[in-house]
């Protein structure tokens, strides 16, 4: 498993994440089978959010937190060997967005007890939230930083003037944002190669300017949401019949490198010199292990371009 420098914070981690959205579905049994899967893999860093699992028969705020911290039962010292990230910001009765200081530090609290943990090791701001006053989120990283509850801090969605929004009152680094980013999905990298040219669908900016090379200068780590969606909540593009010339794209690479289309596509997004993670959705041990071994397979400059090509994408 290939690492990619952490933000700011002078580590490195994985760059292939197991996200934990959707176990709220799954028996104690199954969540250890996955978490063994992925640890056996090189996968260390693992990500939730206070909302997984709200929408779950019987379920709620916090319960893939609770299922994962309650299937585990991890040890002090095993603890202290993953890196556990998770989320908050979005109100799920009635749905909205908030930032405020009694939101955040009350969410934390939750997610401390959910976990079974005394610290987190990242927290990110779930979406942005057109109220926020960055003074609020100053005094709630300032009081989670300083009672040793969270010791990083990052955002998820935000575009390049939205951090610089916090930042003009959070002292904290800003070490993540989590995107969403996938080969077909990949607007946030395209644009930059169709930029200025006015007949194409590319060229126009979705992310307010630049969030890839934002995040190479500022030495934020993006974060790759949804790395096998079509588009947003399309369902996936491999074996999709949508994209014939881009599976067989993969399918030939996968043949080249010995391993599956799931692998490429994952190396597709750590081939590029961000070191951006990629963020897993998937419940099943296999899937897990197919896709981590994308984690440093060495695509060329031509391989990748083909890629994005296949996938729709202009490269003038």
């Amino acid at each position: 498993m290939r690492t990619v420098p952490f933000g700011t914070t002078g580590t490195e981690a994985p760059n292939v994440v197991a996200g934990m959205m959707r176990i709220s579905g799954s028996t104690d049994e199954r969540i250890r089978e996955l978490y063994t899967a992925s640890r056996e893999a090189g996968i260390d860093f693992f990500d939730h959010a206070d909302l997984y699992g709200f929408n779950h028969p019987g379920g709620g705020i916090h319960l893939c937190e609770r299922q994962f911290a309650e299937a585990l039962r991890l040890s002090p010292s095993e603890r202290e060997q993953i890196t556990l990230q998770t989320k908050t910001g979005i109100v799920a009765q009635p749905w909205g967005y908030d930032q405020s200081y009694e939101h955040i530090v009350g969410s934390v609290d939750e997610s401390l007890k959910a976990l079974g943990t005394d610290y987190l090791d990242v927290l990110l701001l779930h979406r942005p939230d057109a109220l926020v006053e960055p003074e609020e989120v100053a005094r709630a990283f300032d009081h989670l930083e300083s009672s040793g509850k969270v010791r990083a801090f990052g955002v998820s969605n935000h575009t390049p003037r939205q951090i610089d929004l916090l930042k003009t009152a959070v002292t904290q680094p800003i070490v993540a944002d989590q995107v969403q980013l996938s080969i077909t999905h990949s607007t946030i990298i395209a644009q930059g190669l169709s930029s200025n040219m006015t007949a194409q669908e590319d060229s126009i900016t979705r992310d307010g300017g630049g969030i890839v090379d934002y995040a190479r200068v500022n030495k934020i780590t993006l974060q790759a949401w949804s790395p096998f969606q079509k588009a947003f909540q399309d369902g996936v593009f491999l074996d999709s019949p949508d994209y014939p010339e881009l599976n067989a794209e993969l399918e030939h690479l996968a043949t080249k490198y010995q391993v599956t289309p799931t692998a490429i596509a994952v190396a597709w997004i750590t081939r590029h010199p961000a070191g951006i993670q990629v963020v897993l959705g998937t419940t099943t041990p296999r899937r897990v292990t197919d896709a981590a071994a994308g984690s440093d397979i060495p695509l060329t400059r031509s391989e990748w371009y083909g890629l994005i090509q296949a996938a729709g994408h202009n490269v003038p």
